[in-house]
């Protein structure tokens, strides 16, 4: 039997003018939709509208909430800017907390609140795709969508809040320390599980925006997709492909959904390549900043991708060669046949995620070890030192003289004292000890109290005894 297709306004609640809808018609979208999971495609025509409740209910599998607009301003202290958590091209996205008196049956939690921007780029189509595909998949590395609020011209949903926000901001901060490599390694599965899971539904679905800024992140780094505003259903039958508009964000769309408008699970695939190899070099897809060779990631990283002589060009030097070797190499041959121009060569996610699995489990990582520099030859190290070499450091006559220094040059008149003092400052790095040495032999001469070593007369007893 030829399943019915519902109409746009009808899955749009509070939207349209509430009509009221046969009786035969909600039996027949009950029907269809306990056997199987509601998707886009049958949303096209125009017809009789459903309230809210008969979306909620009509999506396979959902338990998703109702908000109404004053509730979500209400959690959200209307909307106030110290709530502010970013912003993207569905619209603003707000910090909230539900409480316990909010509404039964709804646990006291933080969540994020999207707001479609009505003059942005997104729309009715993208809100309706989230609802629809959130409000049924549910899997340990797809955000969870809690519930949704349309009234008037209003479109907002509301997610589970993720601690460490998107792999973006994560893995491009300037001002912190890079993500370490199994870090990377763990998000990275966490990623390709949640496209895997997609793409091996009953009905595919292509996420065709897969980006650094569509990975969420909890406080364990446990990698979730968000954004489910340009998936689409995948092809069914005998079709190898769906098409649709060219969309989603440059550098990360594969080439053949580019030039021809043909979409199908293996271009996901080629978008992970490219995030895939975000994570291993620390450098975003596109980066204008950069020399133009090196602008377009894939462009410039392809031809060293399958010599291993060149890992070190490519791996992030951020991470200062704390990674596993043997890892980098798979992890760049993975990336490098995701990235295939042919689709028909790239791996399937499952496998993505068996190879990426491996490499987790590789233990050839170095481990950087503990240097101490002894401050002064002959000279006890006990923890007071320890505490206050930072003071004594900044008491030392060539710091003050810098200070002075630096004021004399600020009025042009301290260019020969410059100099003098450097000379000075050189002669006194110069008569410190520069002895170096690993914690193993520290705790071979110091036993293991490192931090509170023995006086020198008791030294000297155990070396006479």
């Amino acid at each position: 039997m030829a399943l019915k297709r519902l109409p746009w306004d009808c899955v749009i609640p509070g939207c349209f003018k509430a009509r009221t809808a046969p009786a035969q018609y909600k039996r027949d979208i009950s029907k269809q939709t306990s056997l199987q999971r509601l998707s886009l495609s049958d949303v096209s025509n125009h017809g009789s509208a459903i309230s809210a409740n008969d979306l909620s209910s009509s999506l396979v599998g959902s338990n998703l909430h109702i908000f109404t607009l004053v509730e979500l301003e209400t959690i959200t202290h209307n909307f106030s800017k110290s709530n502010y958590l970013g912003e993207g091209g569905f619209g603003v996205v707000y910090k909230g907390m539900i409480d316990d008196n909010l509404r039964p049956k709804l646990k006291a939690q933080v969540v994020a609140v999207k707001m479609l921007d009505l003059d942005g780029t997104q729309g009715h189509r993208e809100w309706l795709a989230e609802v629809i595909f959130l409000g049924q998949l549910r899997h340990p590395h797809l955000v969870n969508l809690i519930g949704y609020c349309c009234e008037d011209v209003h479109r907002l949903l509301v997610y589970q809040y993720m601690e460490r926000g998107n792999l973006e901001d994560q893995l491009f901060r300037r001002y912190s320390s890079a993500l370490p490599w199994l870090t990377r390694i763990k998000i990275a599965i966490g990623a390709a599980k949640g496209l895997a899971f997609l793409h091996e539904e009953e009905k595919p679905v292509i996420y065709r925006d897969f980006k650094a800024s569509n990975v969420l992140l909890d406080s364990e780094y446990n990698a979730k997709l968000s954004d489910f505003g340009l998936a689409v259903d995948g092809p069914q039958g005998d079709n190898t492909h769906v098409t649709a508009r060219v969309m989603g964000t440059q550098g990360y769309a594969a080439p053949e959904y580019i030039s021809t408008g043909h979409l199908t699970i293996m271009s996901d695939v080629y978008s992970f390549g490219v995030v895939l190899l975000e994570l291993i070099t620390g450098q975003r897809a596109v980066d204008k900043s950069r020399p133009t060779r090196e602008k377009d990631l894939v462009n410039w990283a392809r031809p060293m991708l399958k010599d291993t002589h060149k890992l070190d060009k490519i791996v992030d030097p951020r991470l200062e060669g704390l990674y596993s070797t043997e890892g980098a190499k798979k992890a760049v041959l993975l990336a490098h046949q995701c990235l295939s121009h042919n689709p028909k060569c790239r791996p399937s996610m499952q496998t993505v995620v068996k190879t990426l699995e491996t490499i987790m489990g590789l233990d050839d990582i170095p481990v950087r070890s503990f240097v101490y520099i002894d401050p002064e030859p002959g000279k006890d190290v006990s923890a007071d030192d320890c505490e206050d070499a930072p003071d004594k450091d900044q008491n030392e006559p060539w710091n003050e003289n810098r200070v002075e220094e630096e004021a004399e040059i600020k009025n042009g008149k301290g260019r020969r004292r410059q100099k003098r003092a450097h000379k000075h400052r050189r002669r006194a790095r110069a008569s410190r000890s520069r002895s170096v040495f690993s914690d193993t032999a520290l705790y071979s001469a110091l036993g293991t109290s490192l931090y509170s070593p023995k006086s020198k007369n008791e030294s000297k007893e155990n070396t006479e005894e």
